[in-house]
């Protein structure tokens, strides 16, 4: 039996990836996820992959494609993974009990007592499957991290992961006005670094590649963009020093033409590049390559995908999720401190962890 809160299930997975659900990626590993314990995720993983996942999803006529990266998206839309697993739920004798609120759980002898306003369940299991906190307004709730504490497990900080990061009060006042430019890049933050699209928006950054930087950065930290990805900045400078052409309208090759120039007034970059001696032309270059900016904060859980940390990793199983001191009582997916990488890593995170439990009980 499962007990809903809101009127309808999953409602995160309908609007992941766009609407279109990335369901897995084809080059899981544990190195994909964050936890203090990075070696936590291996056995659930190895006991779903990503082809197990997909067999299922083409038993039930499910219409994929691969992205990139190994980024896996249903051709029509999120409801079709929905409908399977609504379809599995039915096949196999699950209930669902929507618009449920539980107002206790408690642990009587070998039983669990669920008492909800739809009424009062006995269970000799129960399964954590609330999420994180990310997404409130889909109804996220800190419900899972309460339980856990309830029954005296330890819950690691949690905090937005996924997320735009917001420029900082100067670096918010010198980019103003550029929300909507996006340009590829690189960005590295504390030993990790991400490639693809980076976007400006109202408050600061987002993009692919700032996206997954969010989940490393701590506040107070940097992170560093290559603005010439694939290139040697100084070479390319170096090249052009005997033009007479202002250094934004040649960078405006590379960027957009108003994010070159606004980046080159703000550095004040702004004569020919021929009038720039060496050593200046290599500042420059050290800057387009290793653009450092030091955001305020994230866009927080409103705008976050997912929510690093959460249940301890030590207190579980790895092989069934079941807490150690309390028998009976598992967590799955994103409630506990695994968060996955941007491109379907969460998902599959779901998945497996769900099957392992799935599989004890």
């Amino acid at each position: 039996m499962v007990l809903e809160r809101s009127g309808t299930s999953g409602s995160k997975i309908r609007v992941s990836g766009g609407g279109r659900c990335n369901f897995t990626n084809l080059n899981v590993t544990a190195d994909n996820y964050i936890s203090q314990n990075p070696r936590f995720c291996k056995s659930a993983l190895s006991g779903f992959t990503p082809d197990d996942f997909i067999r299922m999803a083409e038993g039930y006529g499910v219409r994929y494609y691969e992205k990139e990266q190994g980024q896996m998206f249903c051709k029509g839309s999120a409801g079709e993974i929905l409908s399977m697993l609504r379809r599995r739920c039915e096949e196999t004798g699950v209930r669902i009990i929507y618009n449920t609120k539980i107002h206790d759980i408690s642990r009587r002898g070998d039983a669990y007592v669920t008492v909800t306003n739809n009424g009062t369940f006995h269970s000799p299991a129960i399964v954590i499957a609330t999420g994180g906190i990310s997404y409130p307004q889909l109804g996220a709730t800190p419900f899972g991290y309460r339980i856990a504490a309830q029954f005296g497990l330890n819950v690691v900080p949690t905090r937005p992961a996924l997320v735009p990061l917001v420029f900082n009060a100067e670096d918010g006042a010198r980019f103003d006005g550029l929300a909507g430019i996006s340009f590829d890049a690189v960005v590295r933050c504390n030993s990790m670094e991400f490639s693809g699209g980076v976007l400006f928006t109202q408050r600061g950054l987002s993009g692919p590649p700032i996206l997954q930087a969010s989940s490393y950065w701590v506040e107070g930290s940097s992170i560093g963009i290559n603005l010439l990805p694939g290139a040697d900045a100084y070479e390319f400078l170096k090249g052009q020093r005997n033009q007479k052409v202002q250094l934004h309208s040649l960078l405006s090759g590379v960027l957009s033409r108003n994010l070159a120039r606004r980046w080159c007034e703000v550095y004040s970059y702004i004569k020919p590049i021929n009038q720039f001696n060496g050593r200046q032309l290599r500042g420059i270059a050290d800057r387009l390559q290793d653009w450092k900016l030091f955001p305020k904060q994230t866009e927080g859980y409103r705008k976050a995908e997912v929510t690093s940390g959460g249940v301890d990793t030590e207190e579980l199983s790895s092989k069934t999720m079941e807490a150690k001191k309390v028998k009976g009582l598992y967590f799955i997916g994103e409630v506990i401190d695994v968060t996955g990488q941007l491109g379907g890593y969460n998902l599959h995170w779901a998945w497996a962890s769900g099957y392992a439990c799935g599989h004890s009980i």
